[in-house]
């Protein structure tokens, strides 16, 4: 007779032995991937039923994987936002004149979007401690460089004043030592969630400080839609983040609240563009 544990992992054999390699699902990988569901399937099975059948493991929901992804819904939102940015850089190209001073930090911002969202989709395709880190750096570094990037739209820092000029230098470099601090703080002394957690959410505050006064400001004197856009976009934006403090056993065992943070960052990064 088969035990639940054998039943299950013939169950779970779902990848071709390629796939599996490619992907480093090695025995220990399998094993643990295994037992997570076999456990979280007799959780569920109890009767009485538990209070909170399905728990954490490694400090992550046990998600069904699809095609040898551990988190295929976050890799797919991943993937949508990884478009929108792809989608805004074609029309940043397209519409502005290479001449034009604020055209090389409108790309850049895509370009940091690119990296943040091509990591995201590695890190939740599958999650070790390189691939994590990779994702954190990159996600740090675009929410750093969206709080270098606001001053300098918003106070015309780009024009080619001495004093803007020497502002904008210190500004660079002071943004620069800050990641360079960052990334040789949680690499090379302590690998620390609530601090890196900590220090994008101040960035991001920073940030979204300054584009939302500059949208009220902006609105008022002009009285235009579009001139409360930022300020919008940036609302959307938080409130698609506050998701991640629901923290909910993943829907069918693949949707989460991160993916749907994910999913909800799409439309506003494409409306920025606009």
């Amino acid at each position: 007779m088969s035990t639940p544990f054998s039943a299950r992992r013939a169950q779970l054999k779902d990848l071709p032995a390629l796939q599996r390699r490619i992907l480093l699902w090695d025995c220990p990988s399998e094993c643990d991937y295994t037992c997570q569901h076999v456990i979280t399937d007799a959780r569920l099975a109890r009767s009485p039923p538990e209070p909170d059948p399905i728990v954490q493991y490694h400090g992550k929901w046990p998600f069904h994987r699809f095609l040898g992804m551990q988190e295929p819904f976050s890799v797919l939102f991943s993937l949508l936002n990884f478009l929108a940015h792809d989608y805004g850089i074609n029309k940043l190209k397209e519409h502005i004149p290479a001449s034009y001073p604020l055209r090389k930090y409108y790309l850049l911002f895509g370009y940091f979007g690119f990296a943040s969202w091509i990591f995201s989709m590695i890190f939740h395709t599958r999650d070790f401690n390189a691939t994590e880190k990779l994702d954190y750096f990159a996600a740090g570094a675009s929410v750093l460089y969206g709080m270098y990037y606001t001053p300098i739209r918003i106070f015309r820092l780009h024009e080619h004043t001495a004093k803007k000029q020497s502002i904008l230098r210190a500004w660079t470099g002071f943004c620069v030592c800050l990641y360079v601090a960052h990334v040789t703080y949680l690499t090379a002394w302590h690998w620390d969630y609530t601090y890196n957690m900590a220090a994008n959410v101040v960035c991001g505050i920073v940030s979204n400080v300054m584009w939302s006064v500059f949208s009220v400001t902006r609105y008022r004197k002009l009285k235009m839609t579009w001139a409360a856009w930022p300020g919008l976009i940036v609302a959307w934006v938080v409130m698609a983040m506050s998701l991640e403090l629901l923290d909910f056993p993943p829907i069918g065992g693949m949707v989460d609240a991160h993916a749907l943070w994910h999913l909800g960052t799409v439309l506003p990064t494409v409306w920025w563009y606009k």
